[in-house]
Formats: C-alpha cells, structure tokens, sequence
C-alpha cells in the first residue's frame, strides 16, 4: 500500500517540478505585473497539486486498504460535528492562503497612479485607433498582413495576423497609463507579456497600465469576439529605450503637422478620374472591403452593397457626408478622423464609378471640406481640443521660461488666464475646451456638481484622482500654483461663476491632510 502512495506522489512531482517550463504553461512576461501575475498563479497551482497529491492520495489509500475483500466494515455513523469542522475550516484556511497573495497583486494590476504617459486606446471594427494625450498624436492601426496569405495564395510569413501598419509605440521604464473605450461593439486589448487584457466598451472607460523594462516588440489581439473580422484585429507594441521614444514622438508630432499641411494643400488639387479611381480603389480595399467586399455586393442583412446602392448613386453630397461623418446606430464609422480629404474625394469617386455604377461624377477634396453637416460633433470637439493643447503647451513653455511670472500672487486675473492654459494642456482633452465633456465617457464640468459644490471637495478630486473612473490625480504632474489656477478657472468658466479664488495655500494645505 505504501509503495502504491508513493507511487502517485511520484508520478504528481514532475509535474510539480517542470511546470513552470511547459509549453503549456502561462509565460512570465517582461513587467513587474506579469511576473506577478505568473508568481500567483504558479502558487496556486502548487497549492492545487499539493491538495490533488493528499486527497486522492487518501482516496486510493481508502480504496486499497478498507476495500470489502479485505473484510472492511463500513463505519455506521452521520452527522459528525468534527468532520464538518474540518472540513469547512480547512477549506476556508486554503482560500485565505490564496486571498492574500491574489489580492496584492489586484490592487497592484488596478493602480494607474503616478503614470507619466496617457494613451487612449479605442477599439473599431477591426482596427485600434491611439491617441497620446497632450502630445497631438494620434494614428489608427491596421493588420498589415498581406491578402495573399490570408487567401493562401502565397506562403504564411512569420508574424502572421499579428503584424499592423503602425505598431503603438510606448517608452520603456515608464509607468504608461491606458484608457480603453469603444466607437462600436465589445472588444478587449491584450498583451499577454504585458499581462494586460482589458475590455473596451462603447461610452464607458477602462483603466489598465505597464511599465516594461525590456525594449522590444510584443504582440497580441483582440480577446473579445467583436464581428466578422475579429480574428483580424492584432495588437502591436513597439517598445523603445527612453532617448529613442522621445525622438520617435518629436518625429511624430512633426509628421502630424506636415500631413495637416498636405492636407490642407490638397483641397486646391483637382483630381482625374483616372487618379481618383486609381487611389480610391487602394483606400476602398485597405478601409472598406472588409465589410462592403471587394466586388461591392457587400453581405447582405449585414453590410449593404454598394454596386447600385441608393447612396452611390444618389446625391454626391450625401454620399460624402456619410463617409464623413459615419452613420450612427449602424456599423458605418466615421472617416473624418481617418483618411485625408483627397482619400476621401478618391473612393467616394471610386464607389461612384465601380461594379457597374458609372455615374461618371468626380468628389473632389474642397467637396470634402464642406461636405454634409456633421453627425458627430463630439470628433470635431475632440479635434479641437488636440489643436488647442498643442497650443497651450507652447504657452506654458514659454511662460515657465520666465519664473518672476509664476511668483506674483494669484488673482482671480491671473488665475484664469494660467488656468485656461493647464486646463487646456492637461483637462481640454477629456472634459472638451468648452467644459461640456464627452457624455458619459467624460463628465461635463459647465454647472457641474462638483465644480459649483464645496471648493475642497474639487481640490481634493483634482490632486488624488477618482478611483474607478478615468480621473486621475495630478498632485505629481502639476505644482500647487497651477492646481490653484485651474480649479479656479474650472469654477469661473463657461458661466459657472461661483466666484472662488483657490490658492496655493488651499492646495498645499488639501495634500498636507
């Protein structure tokens, strides 16, 4: 009997001992959280072997010894108060073990605090779209795999599905905060080296966070099943050393003006139907064929077609507007955001003009500027708010160059002329210049509660953050001056007039609490 126990415990500590280099095992990852997250659940995994090794340890000692051959008599009794002791104590002392360890690392995975870099990440049917916070950048990415592996017309490359266009770029050795929304359905970011897996929801926010020690490029996917083209929807991280970051977002925020430059260039271009169609067909297989299909037949009770559609060969205008603006309470995004006037002209010209349609007509990029009245004005908040921080940035730069400024008192003067600027910086992007906010992702603060409530209450909010919400505290990121001008900036915009002036010496005293 004792050699058949033995056995068994021999069989369990290969297991035991070689798990945590299976392939079939979780991976620690290249962040403090994942290998924290791999710790816990290596522990309990050696706490589910150990409990496996003596329960059916007992069991088949049970079963040898007491078998009725042997002349076992079974026990007659029921209802023992010390065996359901045990057997509710023991239990509950196992998961208590479980709890703590479990517990450390939750609250460790759930604490954005203290992020140097805020990037919103937003999930659409079937691409990511990345917007750096106060730093004017923002780009969608795309799976860049090619159609002919996906169509096995050639050879499957070595990142295949899992390779974009333009790979999110982060820095390493800093704490980078991410806000996970939605322009559509369900869909979820993860990273398994980063251990980080998030759900996006469409008008909610979530929080996630990595700090990667370790340059690179790491990959994942969406994990939620979102549509049609769900198994297409990678995720790619470049991390970069820290100097290499900084000259990559310098590059970016240059590239973003210059494109804007071009763009704006473009509206004096008249293009040739033989250029329009030629861009319009890239564009149309690069951003709608997923869903309207190569030959435009589209999938029907799904995704209209476009081959004889009302809207391509309806009025041009509308037809612009649509792509545009987007259609709300269907799958039909926005492409204002996405594609360059002239992009837009040229496939709107290519729908028009292909499978048979034939209208002859060409958009050109000025139809674009002023085409269709906006459906979605929270875009063209939002854009106004990229351009408004880039300008306050520069404001601030120039205003901290000269330091005798920030040591006058505050007056309510002065305090709303610096509180407009860090409000525009830091707040503009989230809760709108005009303070109207982006409902419900992001509260107004125009006749909000809290900004006509109790001045302590606002101060505290701004410094430490709102747990569970996209609020976070800038007690790091801003000095006691520019939290007093802010606040009472935030007090006295867009009509709320409550007349408080907040001073540095109610800020400092809020954080001393």
């Amino acid at each position: 009997m004792r050699s058949l126990y033995l056995l068994v415990i021999g069989l369990l500590i290969p297991v035991w001992v070689h798990a945590d280099v299976s392939d079939f095992n979780l991976t620690p990852g290249v962040t403090d959280i994942s290998q924290q997250v791999y710790g816990l659940h290596m522990t309990i995994f050696y706490i589910c072997c150990g409990i496996a090794a003596v329960v059916f340890g007992i069991m088949l000692y049970s079963l040898i010894k007491h078998r009725k051959s042997k002349g076992a008599v079974p026990a007659n009794f029921h209802e023992s108060t010390k065996v359901e002791i045990l057997w509710t104590v023991i239990p509950f002392l196992i998961l208590i073990v479980m709890a703590v360890p479990a517990t450390k690392t939750l609250v460790a995975m759930e604490d954005p605090s203290q992020s140097e870099l805020t990037i919103q990440v937003t999930g659409s049917q079937w691409k990511w779209h990345y917007k750096y916070f106060d730093k004017g950048v923002e780009f969608f990415s795309l799976l860049s795999t090619p159609q002919a592996q996906i169509k096995d017309a050639e050879a499957k490359g070595e990142n295949y599905l899992l390779e974009v266009d333009k790979p999110l770029v982060i820095p390493a050795n800093r704490k980078v905060r991410f806000l996970m929304t939605s322009d559509d359905v369900i869909h979820s970011w993860w990273v398994p080296a980063f251990a980080v897996k998030k759900d996006a929801n469409p008008g909610f926010i979530n929080e996630a966070w990595t700090k990667v020690d370790k340059p690179g490029t790491y990959r994942g996917q969406c994990a939620e099943l979102c549509g049609k083209d769900h198994g297409f929807m990678p995720v790619v991280v470049e991390v970069l050393a820290e100097a290499d970051f900084d000259n990559w977002l310098a590059d970016q925020q240059q590239a973003a003006a210059e494109a804007e430059a071009a763009a704006n260039a473009s509206l004096n271009e008249t293009l040739t139907m033989e250029e329009s169609m030629t861009l319009g067909e890239s564009v149309y297989n690069a951003r709608c064929a997923a869903c309207h299909m190569p030959n435009g037949m589209g999938l029907p009770g799904v995704f209209p077609g476009l081959k004889d559609s009302p809207i391509a060969k309806g009025d041009i205008a509308a037809h612009i507007d649509i792509v545009v603006n987007g259609k709300p309470g269907t799958a039909m995004q926005a492409f204002a955001a996405q594609l360059t006037p002239k992009e837009i002209a040229a496939v709107v010209t290519y729908e028009r003009n292909a499978w048979g349609n034939n209208m002859g007509d060409i958009a050109q990029p000025a139809d674009v500027a002023g085409g269709g009245s906006s459906s979605e004005p929270n875009q063209a908040e939002a854009k106004t708010a990229v351009e408004a921080v880039a300008v306050a940035e520069e404001t601030i730069e120039a205003k901290a160059a000269a330091p005798e400024a920030s040591q006058e008192p505050l007056t309510m003067e002065t305090a709303m002329a610096e509180g407009q600027l860090v409000y525009n910086t830091y707040c503009g992007a989230c809760h709108m210049p005009t303070g109207m906010g982006l409902p419900p992702t992001f509260p107004a603060l125009k006749d909000s509660p809290m900004v006509k409530g109790e001045v302590a209450a606002h101060i505290d909010i701004v410094l430490n953050g709102k747990a569970g919400t996209a609020m976070q505290g800038f007690s790091a990121q801003l000095s006691e001056r520019q939290l007093a001008a802010v606040i009472t900036y935030e007090r006295n915009a867009w009509d709320n007039n409550t007349g408080d002036l907040v001073t540095t010496a109610d800020v400092a005293a809020s954080k001393g609490q």
